[in-house]
């Protein structure tokens, strides 16, 4: 099923709702989907269809992890660098914490800081986490996602530039309102074989890049058991496979230009679109 968190054209408080052919319909539920999922994810008896209804993010999360998941992409971003891939990075699949407040949904103009010269888009299959653990093994680890969403990961990458060298990951080439994109829908876990998962980004229609979660080299399960080793995972949480192979500008040495359009495309999911909006003041 693919669930959702919409605005009705009444402009009143954001519901959960599932998509039925394309249409939105109310789930019957009082409250945000972090506490729909919290709840089970059941859908009461009092569903209505809601014409004209507006998609937001499908969730805040509760926390967001965004891991290194595809080689392809690291080989085509170190390529240009000079760079090799760590031998490390076989070994852990390591992340960095985001702002779940940074996060906005689909066709919301993504906002251009006025610190960046190079804002740049990432491919991202993301994981949601539905049912709390710690400890958990590999192979119980996918019993605890609830479902699967497309994430665009935006990045300043002249201020990354400057500020991995230090050593403490990304921090302002990351964080700034609207820098995380998820959407259009969060698909329930029973739909989706993360394993094989066709991602595709096309900028104003041109393909720009894409691959198969088939060329991940550290999967969902790995992720989910390394980040809850001492530390119990609960729901909501989302876990970013990093971006796709072929997925970010920063490959191609292309660069997005305001206005425009992203579309992200993810097999059993559908398609998250936003506009780039012009650098600010």
């Amino acid at each position: 099923m693919k669930f959702v968190t919409y605005e009705s054209p009444d402009h009143s408080a954001p519901r959960v709702g599932y998509l039925d052919d394309g249409d939105v319909v109310d789930a019957d539920f009082d409250g945000d989907m972090v506490a729909f999922i919290e709840a089970g994810g059941r859908i009461g008896s009092a569903t209505r269809h809601v014409p004209d209804a507006r998609l937001l993010a499908p969730l805040r999360p509760r926390t967001i992890r965004d891991f290194l998941a595809f080689e392809g992409h690291l080989l085509n971003a170190f390529a240009g660098l000079g760079k090799d891939i760590p031998d490390e990075w076989y070994q852990v699949p390591a992340h960095y914490k985001g702002l779940p407040d940074t996060v906005i949904g689909p066709e919301v103009e993504i906002p251009w800081p006025a610190y960046t010269q190079k804002l740049d888009h990432e491919l991202e299959l993301a994981a949601v986490i539905g049912t709390a653990g710690k400890d958990i093994a590999e192979v119980d680890a996918l019993d605890h996602v609830f479902g699967y969403t497309i994430w665009n990961d935006m990045s300043a990458r002249d201020v990354q530039v400057r500020e991995l060298p230090v050593g403490m990951g990304p921090s302002k080439a990351k964080d700034w309102d609207g820098s995380n994109i998820l959407g259009p829908c969060l698909v329930t876990a029973d739909e989706i074989d993360p394993h094989d998962v066709d991602l595709e980004v096309r900028i104003n229609g041109e393909r720009w890049g894409g691959t198969n979660t088939k060329d991940m080299h550290h999967t969902f399960e790995s992720m989910i058991a390394y980040t809850s080793q001492g530390l119990t995972l609960r729901p909501g949480e989302v876990l970013g496979s990093g971006t796709a192979t072929g997925g970010s500008g920063l490959e191609l040495d292309r660069w997005l230009q305001p206005g425009d359009r992203i579309e992200m495309e993810a097999s059993g999911i559908g398609v998250l679109r936003n506009t780039v909006g012009t650098p600010a003041a």
